[in-house]
């Protein structure tokens, strides 16, 4: 997956190639995590699309919800979708920032290495 660290650094242009990539995954397990939250809080809710999403947008970033639902199966539903939305937006979170923090960790490394090698 990502490149040993015996391996050189990646270049600047593979590196944004590669991180694109992932941005482009944790945009995907947001939209789909947003969109289960959205028809969630509509249909079980029996919110209005726009107040849905609102809902599903507050609890997935951890802000809690804006309404109060009425319905036991809009409870019942805001429960576990709140602590999906925990999992949910942790994996977001951790692949988006994925190849920067080895891009960090990889150049700390190869800067160790390199004083040991003066020694």
């Amino acid at each position: 997956m990502f490149e040993h660290h015996r391996r050189p650094l990646l270049s600047r242009k593979e590196f944004f190639r590669r991180q694109l990539r992932y941005t482009g995954f944790s945009l995907i397990v947001l939209i789909f995590s947003i969109g289960i939250g959205t028809a969630g809080y509509h249909f079980w809710g029996e919110l209005t699309w726009i107040d849905s999403f609102l809902n599903a947008s507050m609890i997935l970033t951890g802000m809690g919800p804006v309404d109060h639902l009425m319905a036991n199966q809009g409870k019942l539903f805001a429960a576990f979708y709140a602590l999906f939305s925990g999992i949910s937006f942790l994996t977001f979170v951790a692949v988006l920032f994925a190849p920067i923090y080895h891009r960090f960790l990889h150049k700390l490394h190869l800067n160790v290495e390199w004083d040991n090698e003066s020694d």
